[in-house]
């Protein structure tokens, strides 16, 4: 599978080996030609233009809401646009709380991106963390943890730092044993393997449309109507109003109620585009070629002497790694000099870098667009970094 020649950057940038994917992935060029065409051709606002470009938007804003409600086995109504996960988690932690009269806990993860600690720590609940043992989830200590007590529990579905998968099956099913809600982290996961809301049962799932292959500044937080509807909006103003008075408010239904001011519309149409790329490709797919990836890639590391590896039994194509006394920073310094582009640091996971007991990590990331040809050069490239810090 060999898929670069559909991404422009790579006709730009022939030497680019782009190892970066889970801080954001590269655009198809169908994206980008279908960002212009709006731009170009069809661009307006939406909702309430009594004209046809208006309506043309309108119809492939709301088309771009079934093409995602589709992709993850959801209805249209319980897809609710944002700028990402981030928002997403923030829209959740500003509104799920006030739903919880008795119940006052919440149960996150010590892998847990910073996104999915800091809109935690701003509400008055009392925060549980899972730990991480042998960069697993410990799920004797999740069993402890998640009690009747609990109102929510907020999990990454793959670790950003780790690769790791989490069994979120398994947390579904005790979080609902105890009649909590559930939020799944997906942004880890969704354009890598196959995802079904209903299945899964999980209360809500939240990405970003940049991991996606999509634009950046869009996001998803799908949730159960139900429950949605029982929500505040998170922000207010024109375009989720179904009547204002001078002193009183009607919203619109879920979920336009939570789509205030006018939206990121040509990048959310995007976003679907990205979706239907990788429907064409078939998530089945993806999933073996970075799977074939992943394997060969932590082989291959291991070979090198002082490298440590930071994997898991159950892993994604993101493998975090350090490499004796040499600074990540400096890795990726002197990878970029070989045209290798790949994240060094605390990968927004500071607790969890803590927890390991450094100051962080090299992180390589893989796509669609990756190659074992590009595992053989970043091997290469790491052994000469070796020679120059000896």
């Amino acid at each position: 599978m060999d898929h670069k020649k559909d991404f422009p950057i790579f006709n730009k940038h022939k030497e680019l080996i782009y190892l970066d994917s889970s801080a954001t992935t590269q655009r198809p060029a169908k994206v980008i030609n279908k960002l212009n065409k709006f731009h170009e051709e069809e661009n307006a606002n939406i909702h309430r233009g009594i004209y046809d470009l208006s309506a043309k938007a309108t119809g492939q804003y709301e088309g771009a809401r079934k093409t995602i409600a589709e992709f993850i086995k959801a209805s249209e109504d319980e897809i609710i646009f944002t700028k990402g996960t981030t928002e997403s988690l923030n829209l959740l932690a500003h509104t799920l709380p006030k739903l919880f009269k008795k119940k006052k806990e919440i149960v996150l993860t010590e892998m847990e991106h910073h996104s999915n600690i800091v809109p935690w720590q701003q509400t008055k609940m009392k925060l549980h963390f899972i730990k991480v043992k042998d960069n697993e989830l410990d799920y004797e200590v999740a069993e402890k943890l998640i009690t009747k007590k609990t109102a929510i529990v907020s999990i990454t579905h793959v670790s950003n730092s780790l690769g790791t998968i989490n069994k979120i099956e398994k947390i579904i099913k005790l979080a609902k044993k105890h009649g909590a809600i559930v939020i799944i982290d997906s942004a880890q996961s969704i354009a890598h393997q196959k995802i079904n809301v209903k299945k899964l049962n999980c209360d809500f799932l939240v990405f970003s449309g940049h991991k996606t292959y999509g634009p950046f500044g869009t996001g998803i937080l799908y949730g159960k109507k139900y429950i949605l509807d029982k929500l505040q909006p998170f922000q207010t103003g024109g375009d989720m109003i179904k009547e204002v008075g001078l002193y009183k408010t009607i919203f619109l239904e879920t979920p336009q109620k939570f789509e205030a001011g006018t939206q990121n519309i040509s990048s959310v149409i995007g976003l679907a585009e990205a979706i239907n790329y990788i429907n064409e490709i078939g998530i089945e797919n993806i999933q073996k070629h970075e799977k074939e990836l992943t394997i060969y890639a932590i082989k291959e590391l291991k070979k090198i002497p002082q490298i440590k590896l930071y994997t898991s039994k159950n892993q994604g194509p993101i493998i975090s790694f350090t490499l004796g006394k040499i600074h990540p920073h400096d890795i990726a310094s002197i990878l970029n000099e070989h045209n290798l582009a790949i994240r060094a640091g605390h990968h927004c996971c500071m607790p969890l870098m803590k927890k390991l007991g450094i100051a962080g990590t090299a992180r390589i990331s893989l796509s669609i667009y990756n190659t074992k040809q590009d595992i053989d050069k970043l091997i290469k490239a790491l052994k000469k970094a070796q020679e120059i810090f000896k």
